[in-house]
């Protein structure tokens, strides 16, 4: 076997089209939610029975979006996806479960999960959760034009991070979904409030790096109630009744733009990731409901009024 041939047998590099091989459909899971009722957990399962989920002997980092607390709006990740998560996992099987963030505005992280309801809703929340802003960390490789970047143990340790993202608009990066939503997993007291260090990178590549540096993931995306609008603290509550579910985060994140009538092509941080997911709607495989039957177009800001899917 040549060098080629070998770079074409390993790994993510018989993805690439460089090895002359085309890579295969993401299945991405789309499921009817219409409200945070008893219901969920049971589509959660529905979603991982439809994607083959597997977790069994794993560790799991869940990775809520826990930004601010606003009773009147609807910011963060609905606790109750936070614990039907929670059950799904053990369901499957997972050795260690654990429920880590690292809110980038809020230094005082247990604070905003107690308005949030997290500790009285999810059971034993206490014992899972881990503040990811002032966890121990470890150096992770090159980030942007850094030679390290430091990440907390609870990440770089899981076997499987699963992104439980709020579907929203954002103001500077159009949509924030899956992938942005690892914003969290970058130490407050490395690198300041609010992740200081990932704005001067740039807020799509670093989007893009975070998502290179943790290829074992999964993500639930809280379309239940989401948010248009100036998000993603400011916008509007949008009732989508939908969670999307899938491996390809790339791929999650496209099918989120286009239920939210977002054309995800134009996002910098989905075309940066484009060559480790997939982005274009014929290399997606939809499972469950078909994007149509759960459409809802979001209010965009004046400067992305051209990313509108038409």
């Amino acid at each position: 076997m040549n060098r080629r041939q070998f770079l074409c047998a390993a790994g993510a590099g018989a993805i690439h089209a460089g090895c002359g091989r085309q890579r295969e459909k993401s299945p991405v899971a789309i499921l009817k939610a219409a409200s945070y009722s008893a219901g969920l957990a049971g589509q959660l399962r529905r979603g991982a029975e439809l994607l083959n989920l597997e977790a069994k002997g794993k560790r799991v980092l869940l990775k809520p979006n826990l930004v601010e607390f606003d009773s009147s709006t609807a910011i963060n990740t609905h606790v109750s996806l936070i614990a039907a998560a929670v059950e799904l996992f053990r369901h499957l099987g997972a050795a260690q479960i654990r429920i880590g963030e690292g809110p980038g505005h809020r230094r005082d992280t247990l604070y905003l999960a107690e308005e949030a309801g997290y500790r009285k809703e999810v059971e034993r929340f206490d014992s899972l959760f881990v503040d990811l802003n002032r966890d121990d960390v470890s150096a992770a490789g090159p980030f942007g034009d850094t030679a390290q970047i430091y990440l907390p143990h609870a990440a770089l340790e899981a076997d499987l991070v699963v992104s439980l993202a709020k579907m929203k608009t954002h103001h500077w990066a159009c949509a924030t979904l899956s992938m942005k939503n690892y914003f969290g997993l970058v130490p407050g007291a490395v690198y300041g409030w609010p992740k200081n260090h990932l704005h001067q990178i740039g807020i799509d590549r670093s989007i893009a790096e975070l998502h290179r540096l943790f290829p074992r993931s999964f993500a639930i995306v809280d379309g239940v109630v989401g948010m248009e609008g100036n998000g993603p603290i400011q916008g509007t509550p949008k009732a989508a009744g939908v969670v999307v579910m899938g491996a390809d985060l790339v791929a999650v994140d496209a099918t989120c733009c286009r239920i939210m009538g977002i054309d995800p092509r134009h996002l910098g941080y989905l075309k940066l990731s484009a060559g480790r997911g997939n982005l274009d709607a014929d290399r997606i495989e939809q499972r469950g409901e078909p994007i149509g039957s759960v459409h809802t177009p979001f209010a965009l800001l004046d400067q992305f009024k051209d990313y509108r899917l038409t």
